[in-house]
């Protein structure tokens, strides 16, 4: 069983700050082998998606961004000794789930891995890029379509 939590920076608890931070280095910097700023800018405006066991671990984590045009989140992990456990797939259905309540109409645009292709697939995104390097690793550019004017008076 595990908790489905969703806050914002400024609402985190000064321990689960620093709990996603270490998993984030642990998977991005070491675990990839990626020596870059881990933590940025956007952390400040992000809107922290993750799950929580009854042991109070992480089982998964995304970071949701509002831009102008779209919702972009990244930055999706599952530590190695929760993987094969199906929490990929629960924290990416958690935070889409959450974009779409939020943002309704906003399209979701991702930066996947590209080996993820088929995966991020089947929720929906599609292919908006050639694959190309980011830190040395291929990665695409990915969108899922927002909730159009046409969708939202049909429901009313």
């Amino acid at each position: 069983m595990v908790d489905v939590i969703i806050k914002k920076t400024a609402d985190l608890t000064p321990t689960e700050l620093v709990m996603i931070f270490q998993h984030r280095v642990s998977v991005f910097v070491v675990e990839q082998h990626c020596p870059y700023q881990e933590v940025d800018q956007d952390d400040f405006q992000a809107i922290h998606v993750f799950l929580l066991n009854n042991n109070k671990e992480l089982n998964g984590y995304t970071r949701i961004i509002e831009r102008k045009e779209q919702i972009e989140f990244g930055r999706v992990l599952v530590p190695k000794s929760f993987r094969k456990e199906n929490f990929g797939k629960l924290i990416v259905q958690e935070t889409i789930a959450e974009i779409k309540r939020r943002f309704p109409k906003k399209p979701i645009k991702i930066s996947a891995q590209a080996y993820l292709i088929r995966f991020y697939s089947a929720f929906g995104f599609k292919k908006i890029s050639e694959v190309y390097l980011e830190d040395g690793i291929p990665h695409i550019d990915m969108i899922l379509s927002g909730a159009t004017q046409d969708s939202k008076e049909e429901s009313l």
